[in-house]
This record gives C-alpha cells, sequence and structure tokens, in this order.
C-alpha cells in the first residue's frame, strides 16, 4: 500500500514539471450595451477574446550549454467574439455588423440569432444574410435570393443570379467607416 502511495505522488509530481513549449497570451474584452425599449430593458453581452500563441523552439538544439537561446518563430492569432442577446450566445468569426452605403441609402446589418438581419433607414428589415458551410452567405429578400461575401475592406459584396438574361449581377454595399 505504502509502495502503491508513493508511486502515485511520483507520477503526480512528474507530471506537474513537465516544460512548458508555447508562450500563450490571452486578453478577453467583455462589453455590455443596455437596450431600453417598448418591450423593457435588454442586456446585449458582447465577448472578445485575442489569443496569441508562439511556439518556443532552440536555435542551437546540439548544444551542451545550459542556458540555451530560443528562436524566433511566428505568432499565432486567434480571435473569437461571442454575443450573447436575448439569452441565445453565438460565436462569430468576424463581427459583420455596421452601415452599409448603396446608391446613397444607408443600410443597417446586424446580427441575429442565425446570422445577420439588414434593415432600412426606418428600421424595417430588407434581408437576412445566412452563413453557409464555406464562409459566404445566403442574401434573402421577398423576392430575391442571392449569394454574398464580405471582401478584404469588409464591402459586402452580392452576386444574383437573372434567368432572363442568363448573367450574374454584382452588387456592392460599401462600409461606412467612423
Amino acid at each position: 500500500m505504502k509502495t502503491l502511495i508513493i508511486g502515485m505522488l511520483a507520477i503526480l509530481f512528474s507530471i506537474n514539471s513537465q516544460a512548458q513549449n508555447k508562450n500563450v497570451k490571452t486578453e478577453v474584452k467583455t462589453t455590455v450595451t443596455t437596450v431600453k425599449d417598448s418591450d423593457g430593458e435588454k442586456k446585449i453581452v458582447k465577448t472578445q477574446e485575442v489569443q496569441e500563441a508562439q511556439n518556443i523552439e532552440i536555435q542551437d538544439s546540439d548544444s551542451k550549454s545550459l542556458n540555451r537561446v530560443t528562436k524566433e518563430t511566428p505568432v499565432e492569432v486567434i480571435k473569437t467574439t461571442k454575443l450573447t442577446k436575448d439569452g441565445v450566445t453565438k460565436v462569430i468569426d468576424v463581427d459583420r455588423s455596421a452601415y452599409y452605403n448603396l446608391n446613397g441609402v444607408k443600410y443597417q446589418v446586424e446580427a441575429d440569432k442565425n446570422g445577420y438581419s439588414m434593415y432600412f433607414p426606418k428600421g424595417v428589415k430588407a434581408a437576412v444574410l445566412r452563413k453557409t458551410s464555406n464562409n459566404n452567405y445566403i442574401y434573402k429578400t421577398k423576392n430575391n435570393t442571392s449569394y454574398g461575401y464580405f471582401d478584404t475592406n469588409g464591402n459586402l459584396i452580392l452576386e444574383t443570379y437573372d434567368e432572363n438574361t442568363d448573367k450574374v449581377t454584382y452588387t456592392k454595399y460599401n462600409i461606412i467607416r467612423n
């Protein structure tokens, strides 16, 4: 029995003394927004987590010296955004909620339970955006269904197929930057 206890303690301490081979830095920013309207008070909690991970590598692994020099390795950055609204938590890779301009009309794109909703300037819902498996979006209005994506500048690009002309038309909603 005594040998068993000593053996378990030896295993426990040896697991704890393993060397760390990665530098990890995590930063979490939580924003709570309270919205009061005719339905009551609603809280929207947005949590953004940025994690930077860097592998630790030794520059000269064959060296016999006690203190070894580490080699610079690339830093991997992982950003995660969690949005809790109406009791539903949704993980968003990149939050595309913003104002967009098309032909002088200002549209608002806002995250919802299933993706995004697009609103006209008066607050009337214009369309919905639903994410597909390949990080693109299905854009659906009352009369139209399009394929959408965000370009590198953050603009919303819609591609719509027209059966009559057998062509694809492109529509670009420009993001409004403050």
